[in-house]
């Protein structure tokens, strides 16, 4: 049967605005969290039970997204590893009749099934944009997501599903961002929009880690991002900052800078980062006592009377 050509242009429209790959960057030294991170790197360490990456990558999953690009340090599959059968291992439960534990083994191998892995290397550490350059050619010229594994959402729908939903409407890059206390904002990048309509923001200005006085708005840069092929245009041409590193942010700014619409949404949900220690352990409190297995002994203990 011939193909109609309009009904082929509207599909390859709708291929095109459809967010099927994402790309997350994992090559970091975890400097805030030496010496661990000099044997684990900091996307396996745990939020309760589970690895920071999965939460992730079954947020990219619920998504729609089909193929994850990891940007790794050289010699390192520990995070590709994770996500890999391991028949020996599940024979060695079976015959303990270890079921409990095997089914938390099937659930992540079903969760794999679901997406395709690949990885791709960063030689050196030379910032986020560098990394997501990296992944180009496997994004084949399309539109993609790029997910940061310090940044967690607890949301009912996934904070990049809400994301992929402003994409597919304005077909820009968009970003996802949080509202943060004024003694916060030296650690973000902050941006001042024009609201465009409930959450979603047509960003006018982005400056990176701010004081308070030069801060342009309340509302933060959170590490989930919707980006176009004339993202990769402009970090080709990026110069690398004075500590030899090439921002996302940064290049995003130079955008706006030359024109580019570039928009941001508000995401609902609880953001729960884990890029330092301190937030780390306050996402791990919060999972925790949410939990349904472990929640309510943990609640009960912390009301006990300290015995120090």
């Amino acid at each position: 049967m011939e193909i109609n050509p309009f009904d082929k242009l509207r599909v390859n429209a709708e291929q095109s605005r459809s967010i099927k790959k994402a790309i997350i960057p994992i090559a970091g030294l975890g400097t805030r969290f030496l010496p661990l991170s000099k044997v684990l790197p900091k996307e396996l360490w745990p939020l309760v039970d589970t690895p920071v990456i999965q939460f992730i990558v079954e947020e990219a999953a619920k998504s729609g997204i089909k193929e994850i690009i990891f940007v790794a340090s050289p010699n390192d599959k520990k995070v590709l590893n994770y996500f890999k059968k391991n028949p020996q291992l599940e024979k060695i439960l079976k015959e303990k009749k270890k079921y409990k534990i095997l089914k938390s083994l099937k659930d992540l191998e079903n969760l794999s099934k679901k997406i395709s892995f690949s990885q791709v290397i960063q030689k050196e550490p030379l910032g986020d944009g560098h990394a997501i350059l990296m992944a180009e050619n496997l994004t084949k010229g399309k539109s993609c997501a790029v997910l940061f594994a310090d940044d967690v959402v607890d949301a009912k729908n996934p904070c990049l599903k809400q994301l992929i939903k402003v994409f597919k409407k304005y077909k820009r890059p968009v970003m996802a961002l949080c509202r943060v206390p004024k003694s916060s904002f030296q650690f973000y990048g902050m941006v001042r929009g024009k609201k465009v309509e409930n959450r979603v923001y047509r960003i006018e200005k982005i400056v990176e880690k701010p004081s308070i006085k030069n801060s342009p708005s309340d509302l933060a840069i959170v590490g989930k991002h919707i980006i176009t092929p004339d993202v990769f245009n402009y970090l080709k041409k990026s110069q690398s900052s004075k500590r030899g590193e090439m921002g996302l942010t940064e290049t995003l700014a130079k955008m706006l800078a030359d024109g580019k619409d570039i928009y941001g949404y508000e995401f609902e949900g609880k953001w729960l980062e884990c890029g330092n220690k301190s937030a780390y352990l306050k996402s791990n409190f919060y999972l925790s006592l949410k939990h349904p297995q472990f929640g309510k002994e943990l609640r009960k203990f912390l009301k006990m009377p300290p015995r120090w």
